[in-house]
Formats: structure tokens, sequence, C-alpha cells
């Protein structure tokens, strides 16, 4: 377990603060206990009923997982952005719908590994801490991608380039199996109760920053280089990046301590028999994914309903302007970077009015959405024109902020404290890997099968049915505690507040 504990309350405060005045602090009974606790009076004060967390440490939390979630994201998304350039390199073909598809295979090769990375770090991050979780993911996503780079081309080695790229793919995968699970939780559980959906909207603020990133470079690339240069050594570059921007996502996440709610549990199991504690230590996969039945349900739908439209609008759309309109590539990808930019401005005001008006009402705002303007926008795409195409993707991406301005406060919600990383992260990456992922390589099969380049309209389409039906199903969580821990407030006099009225 971690050592780091930060549990106590601030010198100027009891320890506890509840409806009883007077109840001491008894969240150790050795002397050495109480050292040790004392030493780690950095983040907040936890109290029996009320969790006081401390601003400047919910900053420093939200700010590294967000930066780090980004850098982790402009390595996993450059690959989506410069996939018709890799179908070349790797995947030799003179159908360059062929191309598409073997790029896209090897993308969605990497999410069959996300579930085992989930199943992985999950159950880790709830035993040994989110924090220490976090800074793995960090590392072997940047090796991954950084390999990427490295990889002789197919007229190089043959067979031994894709075969050395889909390694690499898979090692991005099952990295990145623990990471979404792993932030949001992280976030969760530090941010107060009225504000988990502001701050948790910051952890896809850091998404797109990465693809904003990834776009950006590839379209600079595309711009200043030639084909051939960019065909021969270009695209290397974004991938070799990954490295230094690796090692700064590291130092970020280093720097973090453990979350409020990981430490209560951890202090609670310390103060409890040996027994029960070593029966929580053995929290396995069934109860993660069994005894959480019905919450890992509605996770996989409002994954399904979230990760269909951000893998269609963020990572398919580039490519299908280019392949499929036969759209300027260059053009295509500053579309995309300005609708990004404009999902950005938007995040954080969309995570406030979640915790206005709560999760639902916006998730399912978003779900009608796709359901009705799905076909209208793509037609509106469909037409060619710069305006149009610009007018059609705001429309979905703008849409799109209804889930990422929401999931990451939603989807831990769903959880207890003790399972909370693990089976968000299984939940979350099965969703991901049976539907999101895959959904440049079914839809770009599915327009090749049916000549009907509509199919993207009608497959967000279904993925908002899925999704509507979810939240019909789903507690409203905004403004409550997590499951399984105290509420959480910003000052002392909110703590009293709560605490008289429990």
């Amino acid at each position: 377990m971690p050592t780091q504990s930060p549990v106590v309350a601030r010198p100027s405060s009891t320890s506890r603060i509840s409806g009883t005045p007077g109840i001491s602090d008894t969240s150790g009974t050795s002397g050495a206990s109480r050292t040790s606790n004392a030493s780690q009076r950095k983040q907040v004060a936890q109290h029996e009923d009320v969790t006081v967390v401390d601003p400047v440490m919910v900053k420093r939390a939200v700010s590294a997982a967000a930066l780090g979630n980004a850098m982790e994201w402009f390595d996993f998304g450059v690959y989506s952005y410069i996939a018709v350039t890799l179908g070349k390199v790797f995947f030799p073909s003179g159908n360059p719908t062929a191309q598409l598809l073997s790029t896209f295979g090897a993308f969605a090769a990497a999410f069959l590994v996300r579930p085992i990375g989930g199943m992985v770090f999950g159950p880790l991050g709830d035993r040994i801490g989110r924090q220490k979780i976090l800074a793995i993911t960090m590392i072997m996503m940047a090796a991954g991608t950084f390999a990427i780079g490295l990889i002789p081309s197919y007229a190089s080695i043959g067979v031994g380039a894709p075969v050395l790229l889909l390694i690499a793919r898979l090692v991005q995968g099952f990295s990145t199996g623990g990471e979404y699970g792993g932030a949001s939780t992280f976030i969760a559980e530090y941010a107060p109760d009225k504000k988990r959906g502001f701050l948790g909207s910051w952890l896809e603020f850091g998404t797109l920053a990465g693809y904003v990133g990834g776009a950006g470079l590839v379209t600079l690339m595309t711009a200043v280089l030639g084909p051939e240069d960019l065909l021969s050594w270009g695209w290397r570059v974004p991938f070799l990046i990954a490295g230094p921007m690796g090692i700064i996502g590291l130092y970020l996440r280093m720097r973090l301590e453990e979350t409020p709610a990981f430490a209560r549990l951890e202090q609670e199991a310390r103060a409890e028999e040996k027994e029960r504690r070593a029966a929580e230590k053995r929290i396995g996969l069934r109860e993660m994914v069994f005894g959480q039945w019905r919450a890992m349900l509605l996770c996989v739908g409002l994954v399904l309903v979230f990760n269909v439209t951000d893998y269609m609008l963020l990572s398919y759309m580039p490519s299908y302007l280019t392949s499929e309109l036969k759209y300027d590539e260059t053009h295509g990808l500053l579309v995309i970077l300005g609708v990004m930019v404009l999902m950005m401005c938007v995040q954080p005001f969309a995570g406030r009015l979640s915790d206005r008006f709560g999760r639902r009402p916006v998730i399912a705002a978003g779900c009608a959405g796709f359901l009705v303007l799905s076909v209208p926008a793509l037609l509106l795409i469909r037409q060619g024109s710069l305006a149009a195409i610009a007018l059609g993707m705001a429309a979905l991406g703008l849409l799109l902020v209804c889930f990422t301005s929401t999931m990451p406060s939603t989807l831990p919600a769903l959880f207890p404290t003790k399972v909370r990383y693990g089976s968000l992260s299984i939940g979350f990456n099965v969703s991901v890997s049976l539907f999101g992922g895959t959904t440049p390589l079914v839809v770009t099969a599915l327009i090749g099968a049916t000549g009907n380049k509509m199919m993207p309209a009608y497959y967000m389409m279904a993925a908002a049915v899925v999704g509507g039906i979810a939240v019909l199903l789903m507690s409203e969580s905004a403004r409550k505690p997590l499951p399984g821990s105290p509420p959480a407030v910003e000052t002392e006099a909110e703590a009293r507040e709560v605490a008289g009225a429990r």
C-alpha cells in the first residue's frame, strides 16, 4: 500500500467534524501511526462525516492529470491523423481503401488489449494507489509511441515492418487500458462534490489539447513537407516527439500524491482487524465485474455513445474527408483542428452546467442531438465546401462536448471507492475495444461493402440510442458524494454545515 496518507486535519482545526462536537481523532491507535499521519498533513482535512479538500492540491491534481492525459492522447491520436501516410509506408497496395483498412486494422488491434490492460492496472490502482499506476501507464505509452518512429518501412524489411508496428500498438493499447479509468478516478476523488463536473471536464480538455497538438503538428508537416519527404521520413517526427513528452508527463505525475478517498480507505484498513484488511486486499475481478454488474452495464452503454462519436469525429473524419470525399488533406486537418479548439473553449462551461443542472440532462441532450442531427450534419460535410464542412463538423463537435464534459465525473460515480479504479477501467476499456476503437475500421468496411457514404451518420445514431437507454437507467450523481466516500467540500465552514445536517 502507498506510504503517503494525506488524511489528517489541518493543524488549525480538529481532525474530524461530525454532527456530535468533540469527537477526537481515531485514525490510528499507535504512536507510530500518529507520527506517520502527522507527517502527511498536506492535502485534505478528513473528518468523520466530511472531507475538506485543499484547493491548491486539487488544482495540482487536476492540472497534472489533464496534462498527462494530453500527452498520452497526443501519442495515441497522432496515429489516426497520419493514417493515410502510414498505410503507404507499412501496407503497400495498389488499393487506397485496402491500405486504409490495414492501417485502421492495426489501430483497432490496440483496442483488443485495452481490456487486459484495464484488468491489470485497474485492480493494481485499487490496491497500491492511483498515482503509481498513472506513472507506469505514462512510461509505457511514451515508449510504445517512440518505438513506432524507429520502425523501418515495409520497403526496407518487408513483412517485419507491419509486425513491429502491431507490437508497438499493442504496448500503447495495454498502457491506455489503465489511463482513463485512473485519471478520471484521480480527479473525481480529489474534487469537491459541487465542482466535480467542472473539474472533471478538464481531463477531456487535456485530451482535446493532445489531439490539437497531434493534428497541428501533422497539419504543419503536411503543409511544409512535400509528399515524398513526408512518406520517406517526415511521418516519424510526431512519434519521436513522444520520448521527451513522456519524460515531462512522468515528472508531472510523480509529483502527485494519493487521492483523499483512496488514502481514507487505506487508513481505515490499517485501523481494522488484520483479517478484514487481508480480505479487502483480495478484491478480485469477480467482485469488480459481477459484483457491480448493473453499474458495469451502464458504464459500457455510456462509454459506447461517448467513444463511437468521439472516434468518429476526431479519429475517422480526417481520413473520411481525404479517402472518401477526396477533400484536400491539409484543409481537412485544419477543419478538425478548428473544431477541437472550439470544443476546448466550450468544455469547462459544459462541465459547470452538469454541476448545476445534473449529468443526466447534459448527456441526454447529446444523445438526442446525435440522433436528430447526425444525418443533416454529414450531408453538410458531403457538400464539400469549406463552410459546409466546418458547419457540419462544428455541430457534431458541440454535441460531443455533452459527453466529454460529463463522462469524467459521471463514470467514477458509478462505482464505490474500493473497486472504482478496477471496475471503471474494465468497463470502460471493454466498451471502447468493442465499439469505440473499432469505429474507423467498421465504418470504412461498411462503406466499402455497401457503397453508402452516409454510414458514419447511421452509426452515430445507433450509438445515441444505446446511450439514451443508459441515461434513462442511471441515477443522478451531480452534487452528491462518490459511493463509498464521505461528502467532499472546499472549506471548514462547509464541512461543519454539512456535518451538522447529517
